[in-house]
């Protein structure tokens, strides 16, 4: 009886060990996660600045000629 109560804490023991370690690499990966999230968005808000920057300025060139063609 005793090798079966020591058996079952020495199972138990290595069960919650287990558990913890699993837990940790769930919160690293969730942290990588996290910052290539980040980097993605920020790259995204940086393509997404730089295409509005273009289009405006397209616009404006557009209008400045518009501008031009109906003086005329």
């Amino acid at each position: 009886m005793k090798k079966v109560f020591l058996s079952l804490a020495i199972v138990a023991a290595l069960t919650v060990v287990s558990c913890k370690q699993a837990d940790a690499n769930a919160d690293a990966n969730a942290d990588s996660a996290a910052v290539a999230v980040d980097s993605v968005a920020t790259e995204a808000v940086e393509t997404i600045d730089s295409t509005a920057a273009a289009a405006t300025d397209s616009v404006q060139a557009t209008a400045t000629e518009a501008k031009e063609e109906v003086k005329k």
